[in-house]
């Protein structure tokens, strides 16, 4: 006949079960509203990021282009036959070089001038003149633009670099003076070299990029976002935000785990800002637009809010209506449990409460104060069957025979053996009449720990007699704790395990220690120790001796001396086993430090 199988809720009682409904009913609510909104994030954070890539396209296309722009003024400006004939050398008089400075000056100051009221970018020449030959000229930039000659102790620490890129253009983050201030600025840096014979004439410096770019990146409206202009290692050269020239910007760690795609574009989302990169590898630059999430969430986050007002105020009209069911039908049905789960076989039952009530609740109420009061007079019934069973079993005991007639016989044959010349023989009858003699202890359950060394040591006398044992035992139990009271029969089982599953296939190898110590003021600890090989399955032992229900593969013998103990001292004491360091096993006994009271004669 097939089972149908156990639903699942009537393990809860009902409070939990209306509860369990409850959520069942809110969550899917909660669910939905959670998961239309992470939706709608994710979607408008997609749609976002695509729309400000394409403007992110069309921004690096204007800073290429004013990039372009000074990069063609720089080479008319090196083309110029003015650039070309300023060669510091002694074969142009004093007046001629005047006029050569004073042309090209005025030349390159006449391309420094801002274009529809816009930022200006600024171009110096610098010529290397080592005997002072322009002596005439600024050594030190004082406006933002002419030209400058300088010798080995005045020469700009960008110089050299320039030089070695022949004649191509670069950006760079450099330190220039004007007037007395010193300045940091993004320039275009280009050497200017000889056409005829392909020398080097000075470099060509074009100053405040940063403000250009910065011009250009402007006229993008980010929602409090930042534009960015770094260098491959993200050295910020133009930013939106003030004073962030030449600083490192921070991006996301995941972001250098991305792979730009064909269009050298980057695009990642963070729980508090979008980043949207352009990573032009070939110029080594990056245009890079953080945006934070908050503001493009600002009026989905109204609409949240909305919604989640909406769900807390159905969640508590729902309360307040399982709150009212729960008054008028729930408190009843809780009495009545409290009252089941207090109930007592045999306590005076009171009176039925609602007898008012004729639905089910009253019904079920009145029905089980009803059997409470069946179930008392069961009860008493019972009871006086029992005590009438146990003066039954009493005079049944009493017929018995005594068991100590058994140890008397052994008693003498052992004299008999002795005096026959049996002396094997009468040692064996003499172990086993001391074992017969402890296990009796005048119907004691609690003796000695000498009695209970006494009884293991006739048990391992026993054993090497009966199998010739080569093993060896270490007895350390000191002479101050033989009176300290130990559960009788607790030593056996754990010597009679070291042999079995330890030592009895090792020889003179084998080895088992029985040692008891003073733990601390209030605890006895004995050691039952073994230096077996066999693998012991510790954490099998651990279950068997604390879980409910042990394994009864392993044994009980162990778990009924373990809970004898407790159930004599308490939880804190009992059985636990360890791994020797030295190899084998360890079985520990933990004992309160009691003694028996003398009886008192009278």
């Amino acid at each position: 006949m097939a089972r149908f199988p156990t639903n699942p809720l009537t393990r809860m009682n009902v409070m939990q079960q209306i509860i369990l409904l409850f959520i069942v009913m809110v969550s899917p609510i909660l669910l939905l509203q959670w998961y239309g909104s992470s939706k709608a994030e994710q979607i408008l954070k997609n749609h976002v990021t695509n729309a400000y890539a394409e403007l992110n396209k069309q921004n690096i296309a204007l800073l290429n282009r004013d990039i372009d722009t000074v990069a063609k003024i720089t080479t008319t400006i090196i083309q110029n036959p003015l650039t070309q004939q300023l060669i510091p050398s002694d074969k142009d008089t004093v007046f001629e070089r005047v006029q050569e400075y004073a042309k090209l000056d005025k030349l390159i100051a006449g391309y420094s001038i801002a274009v529809n009221g816009g930022e200006a970018v600024y171009y110096s020449l610098y010529v290397y003149d080592p005997r002072n030959y322009y002596s005439f000229a600024p050594k030190l930039p004082m406006t933002q633009t002419g030209v400058y000659f300088f010798q080995d102790r005045d020469k700009p620490a960008w110089f050299d670099e320039a030089v070695a890129k022949k004649g191509e253009g670069y950006m760079k983050l450099i330190r220039t003076n004007v007037g007395f201030s010193a300045q940091t600025t993004l320039a275009y840096i280009r050497a200017v070299s000889n056409i005829s014979d392909y020398g080097v004439i000075g470099v060509l410096v074009a100053a405040k990029m940063d403000k250009k770019i910065q011009e250009s990146l402007q006229s993008v409206s980010l929602p409090d976002g930042q534009i960015y202009f770094t260098d491959s290692a993200n050295r910020v050269l133009a930013a939106t935000a003030s004073g962030a020239i030449g600083s490192a910007l921070r991006l996301p760690p995941e972001a250098a785990a991305l792979m730009a795609g064909k269009d050298g574009m980057i695009n990642l989302i963070t729980p508090a800002f979008i980043y949207v990169i352009n990573d032009n590898r070939l110029l080594r630059q990056k245009l890079v637009y953080k945006i934070p999430v908050d503001s493009l969430l600002q009026q989905q986050n109204e609409l949240k809010r909305v919604i989640q007002l909406i769900s807390v105020v159905y969640v508590l009209f729902g309360i307040i209506v399982m709150l009212y069911f729960w008054q008028s039908l729930m408190n009843p049905l809780t009495r009545l449990a409290h009252f089941v789960r207090g109930f007592e076989p045999g306590r005076r039952v009171p009176e039925t409460p609602g007898k008012g009530r004729k639905d089910e609740v009253g019904q079920l109420i009145s029905s089980l104060y009803d059997m409470a009061r069946r179930l008392n007079v069961l009860i008493h019934y019972k009871y006086q069957s029992e005590i009438k069973e146990k003066e039954a079993q009493l005079q049944l005991l009493y017929q018995q025979i005594n068991p100590h007639l058994l140890y008397n016989t052994l008693e003498s044959i052992y004299w008999k053996s002795s005096l026959e010349g049996n002396s094997e023989s009468a040692e064996m009858i003499k172990e086993l009449s001391k074992l017969m003699k402890i296990s009796l202890s005048r119907g004691r359950e609690l003796i000695a720990l000498a009695e209970e060394t006494e009884h293991a040591r006739a048990y391992v006398s026993l054993q090497t007699m009966r199998y010739e044992y080569g093993f060896a035992v270490v007895w350390r139990v000191p002479e101050e704790l033989h009176d300290n009271l130990i559960p009788k029969i607790t030593l056996q089982p754990l010597i009679e395990n070291a042999i079995i599953h330890g030592v009895r296939r090792m020889g003179e190898d084998g080895e088992i220690r029985i040692a008891a110590r003073l733990a601390d003021g209030e605890s006895v600890e004995i050691r039952v120790e073994d230096n077996g090989y066999k693998k012991v399955d510790f954490d099998a032992l651990h279950r068997l001796l604390n879980e409910e229900k042990g394994d009864p593969s392993i044994g009980y013998g162990i778990r009924n001396l373990h809970q004898r103990i407790r159930l004599h001292f308490g939880p804190r004491y009992g059985i636990r086993y360890e791994k020797r360091e030295e190899g084998g096993t360890a079985a520990i006994i933990l004992l309160p430090r009691t003694v028996r009271e003398p009886r008192q004669e009278g």
